[in-house]
């Protein structure tokens, strides 16, 4: 009698695990939690936000079948712990190959018009396609990760929970894995409530405990950021998202072994200029520039202070550099470091939902 039942048990058992999941299409709207401070997001009409998108987005942000030999995914190159960037100078592929750009944090992307140090992508889908096909990177045919998606029955009946759709394609990956990052934002810091007050913008308890707690290094370091006479840095790096949407040539090289934008414009005066990056949580995104060649924030704040070098198309808003650069002495090159540091979010590089799902 024991055996009979534990029989039919196991057959109840076999029948439910070979029973297909019911997948229907009923996508649930996302709501981003964009800061009070902050300017509304762009998001394009034909990728609009849904729990299922980002859901799948954030699945395939980790996911190594996208990549020729399953050994890395986009999170490899883009770890949370370094603000979505690589602790390396260069990112290593899966033939072991290494890149020739340092990759860029991902912080805030949303609000961004232009992709890559070079500005080549237009928008975050377009950006998405790149990497998969790359043979410096996952090398991998985007038929053949369409393929290996396909035959997962997690991945179908998620592709058609976020899009409706069986046959799904690289356009599909791309749209989720954009959904994904767009929620990836950044506005928690010391900086946030800093900038706040200074903005007459008015603070909660707990954001006027953290104002109080500013210390006279970080505001005098805050002011240096913005004085014309002092670092003179808010030309390129200010406002929510620190950053200008702009291509500049800041003083990296006299003769230019990468053309960055020139390349992509072939316009001799786009030469030696690359998409200003953000500056929040740069204190966890080292190393520096579009070739990561600084190691250090005091290797960055050493380059502005005296290492700008000269050429045709060095961004005329960097006003001393005749002199080559601003010329801080150590204790205003302390102040700026102490506010720079006041850009990190902990909330950011910590938030569960960015993190993968099965670690």
């Amino acid at each position: 009698m024991n055996k009979f039942f534990f029989g039919i048990l196991l057959l109840l058992g076999l029948f439910l695990a070979c029973t297909k999941e019911k997948v229907g299409y009923d996508p649930t709207p996302y709501t981003l939690k964009i800061p009070s401070h902050f300017p509304q997001m762009n998001v394009p009409s034909d990728n609009p936000m849904t729990e299922e998108g980002v859901l799948l987005g954030r699945m395939l942000f980790y996911e190594t079948k996208l990549s020729l030999n399953q050994s890395i995914s986009c999170g490899s190159c883009h770890a949370p712990d370094a603000s979505f960037s690589d602790v390396n100078q260069f990112s290593q592929g899966v033939n072991g190959t290494l890149g020739v750009r340092n990759a860029m944090a991902l912080v805030n992307l949303g609000w961004q018009t232009s992709f890559f140090w070079d500005g080549r992508a237009h928008t975050l889908e377009e950006q998405i396609l790149e990497p998969v096909p790359n043979p410096i990177e996952m090398h991998l045919q985007w038929k053949d990760a369409i393929a290996r998606l396909k035959s997962d029955g997690v991945y179908r009946n998620q592709f058609f929970k976020a899009f409706g759709i069986v046959d799904f394609n690289e356009t599909h990956v791309a749209k989720a894995l954009a959904q994904f990052l767009r929620t990836m934002i950044s506005g928690e810091s010391k900086y946030d409530v800093m900038y706040k007050f200074a903005n007459n913008i008015p603070l909660s308890s707990s954001e006027l405990a953290i104002k109080n707690s500013v210390t006279s290094e970080e505001w005098a370091g805050f002011d240096l950021f913005k004085s014309l006479n002092g670092a003179d840095c808010f030309h390129c790096h200010n406002g929510t998202l620190m950053q200008v949407q702009k291509f500049s040539n800041n003083g990296l090289d006299a003769i230019f072994s990468d053309l960055g934008r020139g390349a992509i414009t072939n316009n001799a005066n786009d030469n030696g200029k690359f998409k200003v990056p953000t500056l929040r949580n740069i204190a966890l995104s080292a190393p520096y520039m579009h070739d990561g060649r600084f190691a250090t924030l005091d290797d960055v704040i050493e380059h502005y202070s005296t290492g700008i070098q000269h050429s045709a198309t060095i961004d005329p808003l960097i006003e001393f550099a005749s002199q080559g650069g601003v010329q801080l002495d150590p204790n205003q090159r302390n102040q700026l470091k102490a506010f720079l540091l006041t850009l990190t979010d902990h909330n950011f590089v910590t938030n569960p939902d960015f993190k993968p799902l099965n670690p």
